[in-house]
């Protein structure tokens, strides 16, 4: 849009609200009598709408019921048509079966399901998952879609010379010169004779076939039109570069439900024997965390018993189920830490005498006969108390030694029987008593050699699976994921002490397993073996049991012992919902005290029962059994402690719960005195046990279970009946308790339990919702108190334990959206709970997010919620009946806010934003919205907005199916009560927008695949009240975000990008007109405010993401109406349209109004109207582009690069026609691009101005930008400097960011993109019409994409790569430290981390406490800048291979590039051609083409080339040869430069344009000396400059020259092939050049002296002289010579001013050389040239650039900032003497106020600088000795920097030519004595250099004395 426009845009846009309310109303009440058809039509196309306005949005619907007739057929012959709608197959919603790991489904008892609480958690875990798939949805993500591995693979190889050189470079080895040539010539040409000789022998290039054959035109263009065809990148954005910013658009998907498994570790116990086996022994193994002190697993039951010692208990085991001879298990741990242990106890049967006692025989060897003694006695004590246990022996194993130990070691290849792993191998400590404290110290901690070395593992290969990392963040990482398998062997066990048994003692013996401690030396050892192997274990390992024992699939056949999963009790929470059934408990008993009981009571055994009722037939066989045993018993004993009234316990009894408990199960404890002691005869009758007392627990305590600590009475006689009902707690009269009624018997209950939910509130909330299913209302409440303690109950959910919360959350959500669905109706009233329900759900939405940050995403979504949306809610639909019996729940309209007392059947007509509201009421929407609503404006009526049959069939389908009462959706309910929310309950909704929209979202598609609506019309899918509610939800969102978005950033920030992911979803059900009525809505108000506001960079970048989630649809495309013409009525001029405008849409145009050559390429109001969301974006675009603010234009430009690059990976739009069609959607880019010309970057490439510094890019020698500014011919661009970081408003627009280097890629790439897939036909068609200062605008824009798409090779690459991730790394350190500090603030950081991480959450901590936690405070998180350490990780872990394979889509890029660019030339080319446009544009084409050249280029793009700079010249000839040299002087040098290219076929193609140039140029006028001369000065200027010219490949070049002449029939007559023939030698003999230069490529003096030579020997010829020249100012720049350089150029401006006294008299230029004089003595060399020498007449002499006026003021301008530099301050004087006369005849007055004041400075410098200035120092270098060749007795004066030592020189020059000659062979004079030549040796290298002063005849001022200066 051009300035005028965009000036009335800002005009327009500084309108108050006031004024925009004032014409609304006005708009719409004037309207309201016009004829709809004059109304549409007056102001159609009367105004263009401002950019920053958001224009009326089509009505899709109506658009689309146009374009196809009933039939469902096209109206037209449009063959994409496919495009216009979405596909019929979408939206699939599928039931999903559900994953069950057990063979059976593990579900409870037969009619457990009674219970309403246990059906309701058993559909959850067991129902299928209801999931909605977007089957398209996966093609609106750009970062999933591209696997560049494949990418890579498949792309053609692009050969870049580029990388060749460096690779060369890389393994150059510097010459080895044993001498020097002789340099001392007088002219450095060589002889003709023998560059003939050389140049025949050499071996010429293959010729390009037909090259030199005259074809016409059209099929020339048509020939490289198909070249450049070949091996194309159809999708562009393949090769290019993937956002690393997060990808804002991306949603994680919800992970389907699992079971919740830490780090899995399979453990075998491969052999477990005592030294001494007489009887049993049985083990026990579970894991411990020392640190938390707390059991992380339940027991795993073992024993490796022999079958004839099994016999000695079969009069107490009846049989063995096979899952209790299971010796392996898998373990779980879910936060390793590195004081895990092992532990493994030990017990054997009951026996007479303490565990000491019993013991002794172990600790010490046996002999044979007390073997046999041993054997008898225990064999006697298992036949009498076989079922009784005692405790014998325990050890651990510390895991972090094994797993880390197994880590680092090398496999073995067989195991080696060893001594366990830190434990004593020698008995004789044992016996001594000594402990195996000390050794188990030595061998835990020893390093991964030792253990090598001693053999304790044992390793076999393993298949490992990945886990995820989850531990604390505060202490070393466990690492079970990637640990090799381990076999332990444990040589010696610790004696159980008596008084140690419980597991506070455990926790201080392992705790004195890590340090030196005397308590483990006490300790006794007895001796014995146990084996076990410890690996990962495999995602699917055979023959396992849950805990439950239920099979685990695989389960192939009952042949091999089981594999039992072990239940882990996480040391932490467990943040996971339960996705199986599962009903566990597990009983501690604690501690007895029996002191005060009289009688007998020492050897105490406890027996536990689980009791259904009071009689011996209640009890329950659901008591898992131990090992060899039945799998399930009725009772459980713990271990005896002999002799021990107060007996400690260390048992644990699994049990398997009912599901249903009732009032009378509980546990019953019997104790008994177990009689141990032999007895006689006539005692044998006596019982073995007697019982001593009883206790019992219900397992039901006032509604809950009883788990936790429990210190129980003791009866002392058997109970009554009818016990169970009451706690023992509750004194009964009558019975006699041991010791007065106290507490004597502690004992533990925890329960891993997916039904009962263990926290009272859950507890209290689901029993009261079950009442309310049940119609079972307390006896103790009243209706109203139910009511009141429902909705306390909802409430108080907040209060929650996190936990539990976290288990139970689909069982909680579920409920909730049911109460607010249908809420209960008691006594004929519906429960007013909705509002409750939906706050409760708002809040605990929030706390989750808040407590569990480790679960979100980028967006804040917890992936908890995310999951229960997409699998597990339950949606219910409504009941078809009309008023509910009070015993059901409601099915009426939500009641909220309406009075108890009121009646349900109380008739009203509903407003459907507030149910308590009747029409009447006053409070309507906004006059503004109502001008925005059109069609859905509120009221009861529906509007007509076409009048056509598709708008009548929608009121139809609506009237049929109106939303009664007693029809109620969760998506209906969920939008009612957001809309009629206020206070608290608001704000908690606002803060958790994403839930409710995705709630909404899923019960929405649920409800129309359910009820058939999705084949119906999309305006009849929902009723009215439903889209009025969302439009009141999206305008108050709107609101919120403009209101608070400085206030509270990061909370708009994700509510803003809710609602966007909100109306994204929308698309896919509801009306899509209607969907763009709420994205205008939306972007109206954040316009208003916007333009408002002074500083709106937040709220801009607010709005650019918003835009970009919409748009990232995956119908975007369809969305747009892709159609061939304008499909919509002309737009209404209001910005703001009225209702009655948008009525006027049934006049539909027929005409392709948007395809015509005047709309083309602009955002007009058709162009917007019909492409509603691309007309956004790029007006987006054009706007944020005239800002200053870089971050609001990369936002924007990556919205669009972002689209692009997902059309250009989508497979839906591979076929060219479609992408074609796709690119006319943003044909404005161009235009965009176009404009913001002066904003782009431009890359400077240093290699390239070294490659060729007589370029426009030279620095080298002369200043281009400079000399051609003062020319007033550059073509190059004036950067506007960047200004201040805001973004104001429209007013302040004039200033513009210059973007930055990615910013100008990503904007550039978008560009290219919409050319190369855009019709050539229709740009052709456009671009006719175009000025040509705006087909200029867009060559300028190609040159940038040239500039800014260079491959600069692998080398350049891998050290950017370096330096971004050194650079991120350093910045990540800094920030770090900046942040964190040290300290107490590092301190009270990490603990408010360890407070609010997902680890460390207080178990106690409920969801209402975590509210007054401010999270805000912590200042850093670093779980919450995910996407930082994401891009540094994924760059700091880049391999070769990665970065091999970047290079490689970095050179596909580039090539690709290029070539585009070359079609779109040949477009501008063909419209030149076929119309009267100027010629003047070819020249700006062919400046591209040079341009194209002078980067690194691969050799198939460099074909592409020259086939189209052949075409050029073809057709224009003229433009090289007969207007203005410099770009045929350019060409040539382009030429020559690749003509010494290392690759054949680039050599071939240069050469052959080469050729056919100077063919084309001799057709003209039978000569080609402007050819010839530019040629021959383009070599010149080629060989002085590049110092890595190959003279080998340029002479095989020229070979292929004289071969087209030689073969060139046409021309074989004419004096052609001989005049190249002249010139081809020529060209070599300056090609010997080369070849000396290169020797003296490390002398900077004698290369230069060389140059000086060469420049001496082109007296006689001004144009390469003054190449020379140049050449030789450029190297001195190189070297910080400042003076010589400007000596240099003023030796060319005196030679150029020579040639402009010959050609004409002008009275202020300099008469010739004589006028630079004062400057230098020697510039009088420059006189030679004259007209008896060269004429200025002749074709091809002097023409080029500098041989000008502009020429010489440049040279001088140069030549006097170079004597500025060299502190040479009168020689400035005396230059600008020169040019002051010409700037005055010019009366340039600007340039003399510059000249004026440089002056003034150079004079002040002197003043200031007096007596203290320095110039050169002098040296006399002699050459002495035979090597040194020409040079020998040579002397020279080498001048040198300021104050420079002669220990420096002579170190410089001796070091070099040590290299050269050996430094043996080197001797240094550094005296002025005279050298005796006779007195030298012969075999050596003499250098004399003595210092020396410049002498004048009579004593001057210091720079008179340094000045002109020459040998005497």
């Amino acid at each position: 849009m051009n300035d005028r426009q965009r000036a009335f845009a800002n005009k327009i846009n500084k309108q108050g609200a006031a004024e925009v309310r004032r014409q609304v109303s006005s708009a719409y009440l004037s309207r309201q009598d016009f004829p709809k058809s004059l109304s549409g039509q007056s102001l159609s196309s009367a105004n263009v709408i401002p950019l920053s306005e958001v224009i009326d949005p089509p009505d899709f619907e109506d658009i689309i019921a146009h374009q196809l007739n009933l039939n469902g057929e096209q109206i037209g012959t449009d063959p994409l048509s496919h495009l216009l709608e979405f596909p019929a197959n979408d939206v699939e919603v599928n039931l999903v079966p559900r994953k069950c790991r057990s063979i059976a489904p593990v579900i409870p008892e037969h009619g457990a399901d009674v219970d309403s609480h246990v059906r309701d958690c058993l559909r959850i875990y067991t129902s299928d998952y209801l999931v909605i798939n977007r089957r398209y949805q996966s093609y609106a993500s750009v970062g999933s879609r591209r696997d560049i591995t494949a990418v890579a693979a498949s792309l053609p190889k692009q050969d870049y010379e580029v990388d060749e050189e460096d690779q060369q470079n890389e393994h150059h080895q510097p010459p080895n010169t044993s001498g020097r040539q002789s340099i001392h010539i007088e002219t450095p040409r060589g002889s003709w004779a023998s560059s003939i000789f050389d140049l025949k022998n050499s071996k010429a290039d293959p010729m390009l076939p037909n090259i030199i054959e005259h074809v016409p035109l059209e099929q020339m263009d048509r020939h490289n039109e198909a070249e450049r065809l070949r091996n194309r990148q159809t999708a562009i954005f393949n090769v290019y570069p993937t956002q690393q910013q997060e990808q804002l658009e991306n949603r994680s998907a919800g992970k389907v439900p699992a079971e919740h498994f830490g780090h899995r570790l399979l453990v075998k116990c491969l052999q477990l024997k005592l030294e001494l086996e007489v009887e049993p022994i049985f083990a026990t193994m579970a894991i411990y965390d020392a640190k938390e002190r707390k059991k992380i697993s339940e027991s795993f039951y073992f024993d490796l018993t022999s079958e004839p010692m099994k016999k000695m208990l079969s009069g107490h085991v009846p049989y063995q189920d096979i899952s209790t001879l299971s010796r392996s298990c898998v373990l779980s741990i879910t936060y390793p830490s590195s004081d895990v242990f092992l532990v493994v106890k030990l017990e054997k049967v009951l026996q007479q005498g303490d565990i000491t006692e019993c013991a002794e025989p172990y600790l010490k060897g046996q002999e044979e006969k007390n073997k046999e003694k041993l054997r008898q006695n225990a064999a006697f004590f298992c036949e009498k108390l076989g079922k009784y246990r005692m405790p014998f022996a325990w050890t651990a194993i510390y895991l972090t030694n094994i797993v880390s130990g197994a880590s680092s070691l090398e496999r073995e290849s067989t195991p080696l029987d060893t001594t366990g792993l830190g434990f004593s191998n020698t008995i004789g400590d044992r016996k001594s008593g000594s402990s195996q404290f000390d050794s188990f110290r030595k061998r835990s901690l020893i390093q991964a050699d030792e253990l090598s070395r001693q053999g304790s593992l044992e390793r076999r290969r393993s298949t490992l699976s990945d886990k995820r990392s989850s531990w604390s963040p505060e202490e070393p990482a466990l690492n079970l994921e990637n640990f090799r398998p381990v076999t332990l062997t444990v040589s010696s066990f610790f004696k159980q002490e008596t008084d140690k048994l419980t597991d506070d003692d455990l926790y201080k013996f392992l705790a004195d397993l890590k340090r030196p401690s005397s308590v483990l030396k006490r300790l006794k050892c007895i001796p014995g073996t146990l084996k076990l192997d410890i690996s990962p274990c495999p995602d699917e390992a055979k023959y396992c049991l849950s805990p439950e024992l239920y099979k685990i699939n695989p389960y192939p056949d009952e042949k091999c012992r089981p594999t039992k999963e072990i239940v882990e009790f996480p040391s932490h929470e467990v943040y996971v919902p339960y996705s199986t059934y599962m009903n566990l408990l597990y009983v501690y008993p604690k501690s007895l005290n029996f002191t005060n009981r009289q009688g007998s009571a020492r050897n105490i055994a406890v027996k536990v029962q689980f009791m259904h009722g009071e009689d011996e037939m209640s009890k329950l066989m659901v008591i898992f059994g131990k090992s060899s045993c039945p799998e399930f018993q009725t009772e459980a004993y713990a271990a005896v402690t002999y002799h021990n009234r107060t007996p400690d316990f260390c048992e644990e009894i699994k049990i398997k719960l009912p599901a249903r408990l009732g009032d009378k199960h509980h546990l019953r404890f019997t104790f008994y005195h177990i009689s141990c002691q032999r007895k006689t005869k006539h005692e044998d009758m006596a019982p073995t046990e007697t019982p001593i007392g009883y206790t019992w627990l219900p397992l039901k305590l006032e509604g809950h279970l009883a788990v936790g600590e429990h210190t129980l009475p003791v009866l002392a006689e058997r109970p009554t009946s009818n016990y169970s009902v009451l706690h023992p707690d509750v004194p009964v009269p009558g019975l006699k308790w041991v010791d007065g009624h106290k507490g004597l018997f502690n004992v533990s209950l925890h329960a891993v339990s997916s039904i009962h939910t263990q926290d009272d509130c859950l507890d209290n909330f689901l029993q009261l919702c079950r009442n309310a299913e049940d119609n079972q209302i307390p006896r103790r409440m009243t209706e109203g108190q139910f009511e009141l303690e429902l909705k306390d109950s909802v409430t108080h959910l907040v209060n929650a334990k996190t936990e539990p919360l976290v288990r139970f959350l689909p069982l909680v959500m579920d409920k909730l959206i049911l109460l607010m669905i249908r809420p209960p109706v008691i006594g004929g009233q519906v429960v007013n709970i909705g509002q409750t329900s939906f706050e409760a759900m708002a809040n605990i939405v929030g706390n989750l997010q808040q407590l569990l940050t480790d679960h979100n995403d980028q967006h804040s979504r917890n992936g908890l919620l995310v999951q229960y949306i997409q699998y597990l809610v339950t949606l219910p639909q409504p009941d078809a009946g009309q008023i509910p019996s009070t015993n059901s729940y409601a099915t009426l309209g939500s009641t909220l806010g309406r009075p108890t007392s009121l009646p349900v059947q109380f008739p009203r007509q509903r407003r459907n934003s507030d149910p308590d509201l009747t029409l009447s009421n006053p409070a309507s929407p906004d006059m503004e919205v109502a001008g925005i609503l059109g069609p859905y404006h509120t009221g009861t009526r529906t509007i007509d907005r076409s009048g056509t049959a598709s708008s009548l069939k929608y009121q139809q389908d609506v009237q049929r199916s109106p939303r009664t009462h007693s029809k109620k959706y969760v998506h209906e309910e969920v939008a009612l009560q957001w809309v009629v929310s206020s206070g608290s309950t608001k704000q908690s909704a606002l803060s958790n927008a994403w839930f409710f929209f995705e709630l909404m979202i899923k019960s929405m598609g649920v409800h129309l695949s359910q009820t058939g609506r999705m084949e119906c019309a999309r305006k009849a899918r929902f009723p009215p009240q439903y889209t009025e509610d969302i439009m009141m939800v999206v305008e108050t969102i709107a609101k919120e975000v403009v209101e608070r978005y400085n206030k509270d950033y990061r909370f708009i920030k994700r509510l803003n990008n809710s609602l966007a992911f909100f109306l994204q979803d929308l698309f896919t059900y509801m009306d899509r007109g209607f969907v763009f009525i709420l994205i205008k809505i939306y972007l109206k108000h954040v316009n208003q405010r916007i333009n408002q506001l002074i500083d709106a960079t937040s709220l801009v970048l607010l709005k650019l993401d918003f835009l970009r989630i919409v748009c990232s649809h995956e119908h975007y495309v369809t969305l747009n109406l892709p159609t061939n013409g304008s499909v919509v009525p002309s737009a209404p001029a209001s910005p703001t349209p009225s209702v009655a405008s948008s009525t006027s849409q049934a006049s539909y145009i027929s005409t392709s109004t948007l395809m015509e050559k005047s709309n083309l390429g602009e955002l007009t109001n058709e162009f917007r109207q019909q492409h509603f969301l691309a007309g956004i974006i790029l007006a987006d675009l054009a706007t944020a582009l005239e800002s200053h603010h870089g971050n609001v234009q990369l936002r924007a430009i990556n919205v669009v690069r972002n689209l692009l690059q997902s059309h250009n990976l989508d497979p839906r739009y591979a076929d060219l026609d479609v992408r074609a069609r796709i690119a006319s959607l943003y044909l404005p880019i161009i235009g965009i691009v176009m404009d913001a010309l002066p904003q782009l970057y431009e890359p400077v490439s240093d290699a390239r101005l070294k490659d060729d510094s007589s370029t426009e890019d030279d620095t080298g020698s002369i200043n281009q930008s400079v000399a051609m500014a003062i020319a007033s011919s550059s073509v190059y661009r004036t950067e506007i400097p960047p200004t201040s970081e805001t973004y104001e408003s429209s007013t302040a627009r004039g200033r513009r960011n210059i973007l930055t280097n990615q910013g100008t890629r990503h904007l550039l790439i978008c560009f290219l993109w919409v050319l190369k897939n855009t019709d050539r036909r229709l740009l052709r068609r456009w671009w006719e019409d175009m000025p040509a200062s705006k087909l200029s605008q867009l060559l300028d824009a190609l040159d940038f994409c040239v500039s800014n798409f260079e491959y600069r090779g692998k080398r350049a690459y891998q050290h950017d790569t370096q330096q971004i991730i050194k650079t991120s790394s350093d910045m990540k350190c800094k920030l770090e430290d900046a942040i964190l500090g040290t300290g107490s603030a590092r301190s009270e950081m990490m603990m408010r981390r360890r407070h609010n991480s997902q680890f460390y959450v207080d178990p106690n901590q409920t969801l209402a406490s975590s509210q007054t936690q401010d999270s805000s405070k912590l200042r850093w998180r670093k779980d919450q800048t995910q996407w930082r350490q994401t891009s540094e990780q994924h760059q700091q872990e880049k391999t070769q291979v990665d970065i091999e394979t970047d290079c490689l889509l970095e050179a596909s890029l580039s090539a690709e590039v290029n070539t585009i660019v070359l079609d779109i030339l040949e477009v501008i080319v063909q419209i030149v051609q076929n119309s009267d446009m100027s010629q003047g544009l070819l020249g700006i084409v062919m400046k591209v083409l040079l341009h194209m050249f002078i980067i690194n280029q691969s050799a198939i793009t460099l074909q592409h080339m020259f086939a189209t700079q052949r075409a050029l010249v073809s057709k224009f000839p003229e433009l090289l040869f007969e207007e203005d040299t410099e770009m045929c002087a350019d060409l040539c040098l382009r030429m020559l430069r690749h003509s010494s290219s290392s690759t054949s076929t680039t050599r071939s193609h240069a050469s052959a344009s080469l050729y056919l140039l100077m063919r084309q140029n001799f057709e003209i006028g039978n000569n080609f000396a402007r050819v010839k001369m530019q040629v021959t000065m383009s070599l010149s200027s080629l060989v002085g400059q590049n110092q890595n010219f190959n003279e080998e490949y340029l002479r095989k070049s020229l070979k292929t020259i004289l071969t087209y002449a030689e073969s060139d029939s046409e021309l074989q007559e004419t004096t052609f092939p001989e005049q190249v023939k002249d010139l081809v030698f020529n060209l070599h003999m300056i090609l010997s050049d080369t070849v000396k230069m290169k020797e003296f490529q490390e002398d900077t003096e004698m290369l230069l002296d060389l140059m000086y030579r060469i420049a001496k020997g082109y007296q006689n010829s001004p144009d390469l002289r003054l190449t020379w020249l140049q050449n030789m100012a450029g190297k001195h720049s190189e070297k910080s010579n400042h003076a010589e350089a400007a000596q240099c150029l003023v030796h060319s401006a005196a030679l150029v001013a020579e040639y402009l006294n010959m050609l004409e008299d002008r009275p202020y230029l300099p008469v010739g050389c004589v006028t630079f004089q004062k400057i230098s003595l020697n510039v009088l060399e420059e006189s030679a040239v004259s007209d008896d020498v060269v004429s200025p007449d002749e074709e091809g002499i002097c023409t080029g650039k500098y041989f000008t006026e502009a020429g010489l003021v440049g040279l001088l301008e140069q030549a006097a900032s170079s004597f500025s530099m060299a502190g040479m301050f009168e020689a400035v004087n005396q230059v600008y003497k020169i040019l002051i006369p010409i700037h005055e005849a010019n009366r340039e007055f600007k340039k003399l106020a510059i000249i004026h004041n440089k002056l003034q400075d150079c004079f002040n410098s002197i003043i200031r600088q007096d007596g203290k200035r320095l110039f050169g120092t002098y040296f006399r270098v002699g050459f002495y000795g035979s090597k040194y060749g020409d040079l020998d007795g040579e002397e020279f004066i080498y001048k040198e920097p300021v104050i420079t030592k002669l220990s420096e020189i002579s170190h410089r020059l001796e070091g070099f030519y040590s290299e050269r000659f050996g430094a043996d062979n080197i001797v240094m004079i550094k005296d002025s004595n005279v050298v005796e030549r006779e007195r030298v040796d012969p075999s050596k290298n003499v250098l004399c250099m003595p210092h020396l002063l410049p002498w004048m005849a009579e004593l001057m001022e210091n720079y008179t004395n340094n000045t002109n200066v020459k040998q005497s």
